[in-house]
This record gives C-alpha cells, structure tokens and sequence, in this order.
C-alpha cells in the first residue's frame, strides 16, 4: 500500500437477492479480513435503515462480529448517523467496542437519518441542527466529564478516532471547527466535493486531537481483470442507483445485468454519470488513472474505497487490484 496515503474500505454489507442476512454478515466478516491481508487501514459500515439491501443499520453490533474475524485493521462506523441516538448510547457501544478491540476503533459521525422520512420518525430522530452539541457531548463521555453527574460505562476512557462525514460544507465547517479529521461522501454525492474540502481546510483550526487538516475522500471501485468485467459488474451498483432516483428503491442487491448503461435512457446515463462521478471501472490502470487525478484534485490525505457487487468474490478481487493500483501509484 502506499505509505503516504492509506486506502481504506466502505462496506454497505449488501443482502443480496435470494441470499440471508446470515450470509451478508459471512460476507463482511471475510471482507473485512480479505481488506486486512491486503495492508487497507480501515474497514467501515455505513448505518442505513429501512433498505432490505443493506445489512449495516446495527452498526456496532455488525463491527462487533467483525471484530471477531481480523485482529489488525482498524474497524468503524463511516458513518453512525448521531441523532438517530442518545449519545450516551453510542459512547457505550463504541466504548464496549474500544474495549474489546482496543487500538483499533473508529466512530465517525454524520447527521443525516439514513432513511427516509417516515423511517426518520420511527427512530425519533432527532433535530440535525443539534449535531454539533451531540458531537460535544458525545466528546464529553469519552473523557469522562464529571459535568454529566455520572460516568459513561463503558465509554469513559475509551479513545475511539473520532471523525465527522458530510456531503456538502455543513460537515466540513463542524470538523474544521472542532479539529477533527473530515470524510467526504463523494462516492454518491460528489457535486461538492471541492468546496466542501476547501472550506474545511481553510477554516481548520488545531485541536488536541489533530494540529492541521486530514481529509479523507470516497470513491468507487468496480475493477477487473477487463474492463469488459468491470462494466458487468458494475451495473448492479448502477441499477441500485436507478431505483433509488426513480422511486422504485427498496429491494435486495440484484445481479449484474450485459449492457445495463448503454441500454439506459439518457436521461438515467447523465444521472448515474453524475452521482458516479468518483468510480474507477475497468482494470488495474484505470484504477490507478482515476486515483492519480482523485489525489491530485482534493490532496487527500487517505481514500475509502466503495463497490456495492452481487458477487462476492469478484467483489473482494475488485478490492485487491484497488489495493495494488494504490501500492503502484
């Protein structure tokens, strides 16, 4: 892997059409150790609710099973969604996590419900207006802050990495603010990436945690040995796109379909064209083409890389040629 700038992965932990929740679980278990021996610096899930096709809404239970099946990566939320949650909750999940894995947790944070609005109201969630004091607050557990009147067990003394996520500048002026690290969402909402990174890093101010700025930004990988490959695989993350824009989202991961793109409307190719913006499709060079042009336009300082897939094995393959296109750049 490159040793200036770590690449990580971003796991959905997709449920396929006629699989289980059982079997996506298995999956993301050997992912997670797959990303592991091939030197990634982290494996996240991302807490969506409401989408039978994502298997990730108990975040820290699912980092908890994959705890269990590597020993090495550093393993986290990308992201918890915080006012889904009473903080207290989280400082004690990921406490319980930091505690079991210790050295090896991530938690960052977005304000987004993952859902819809009526899966928003069934969790409470709460007012995204507040997720900066949550954060603090969230902050204040870890520490032990005797302000609370009473100790978060587990959570006090546990040292997560702390980070916050956004696909737009809100995220990128909280982390600056606060002298956290910053992720962008650039694998579905790329538009504004480049300001929202700008912004961070000439508003960052240094913190106990971190003295100058550290972004990380999100791609997609679907990579083969032909592009022709690629392509195929590709569709199944380009149909999930598709339904979602178009009101029929909801289903399980379906199965990759010969010239899904070129048979869409144009319509439906400027859209996937848009919100696939940061993807790699094709091989090992195209990869490292597109990782090349990433790094040199936002001057990041780590990539997570995405790829919803219906073949798993093919997926983890995908993930290995990003990892040598990385170690190659």
């Amino acid at each position: 892997m490159s040793q200036s700038i770590p690449l990580s992965v971003l796991d959905l932990v997709p449920v396929l059409e006629g699989g289980t929740l059982h079997e996506a679980y298995a999956h993301a278990a050997a992912l997670a150790a797959h990303a592991e021996g091939e030197g990634f610096a982290r494996y996240w899930v991302a807490e969506h609710h409401g989408m039978p096709g994502i298997g990730g809404a108990a975040t820290s239970v699912v980092l908890a099973h994959v705890g269990g099946h590597t020993s090495r990566i550093r393993i986290g939320s990308g992201g918890i969604m915080l006012p889904n949650h009473a903080p207290l909750q989280i400082a004690e999940q990921f406490g319980t996590l930091d505690a079991l894995y210790p050295g090896r947790i991530d938690l960052a944070l977005g304000r987004a419900p993952g859902s819809d609005g009526r899966v928003a109201m069934a969790l409470r969630h709460g007012d995204p207006d507040a997720f900066p004091q949550q954060v603090m607050e969230l902050q204040a557990y870890f520490a032990g802050d005797a302000r609370a009147g009473f100790p978060a067990v587990p959570g006090a003394g546990a040292r997560p990495e702390m980070w916050v996520l956004g696909s737009s500048t809100y995220g990128a002026q909280l982390a600056a603010a606060m002298g956290l690290p910053y992720g962008f969402a650039s694998h579905f909402a790329p538009a504004m990436l480049d300001e929202a990174v700008d912004v961070y890093r000439r508003l960052f101010r240094p913190s106990a945690v971190l003295d100058r700025p550290h972004v990380m930004v999100a791609c997609n990988v679907f990579a083969a040995d032909t592009a022709e490959e690629a392509r195929f695989l590709a569709s199944t993350m380009q149909q999930g796109f598709v339904a979602l824009r178009t009101g029929q989202g909801g289903g399980r991961v379906k199965p990759p379909v010969e010239n899904y793109y070129e048979n869409l409307p144009a319509p439906h190719r400027a859209m996937l064209d848009q919100v696939m913006a940061c993807t790699a499709i094709g091989t090992q060079g195209d990869v490292e083409a597109m990782l090349r042009r990433l790094i040199a336009r936002t001057g990041a300082d780590e990539i997570i890389v995405a790829g919803q897939m219906f073949d798993q094995e093919a997926r983890r393959r995908s993930f290995s040629i990003a990892a040598a296109a990385m170690r190659a750049l």
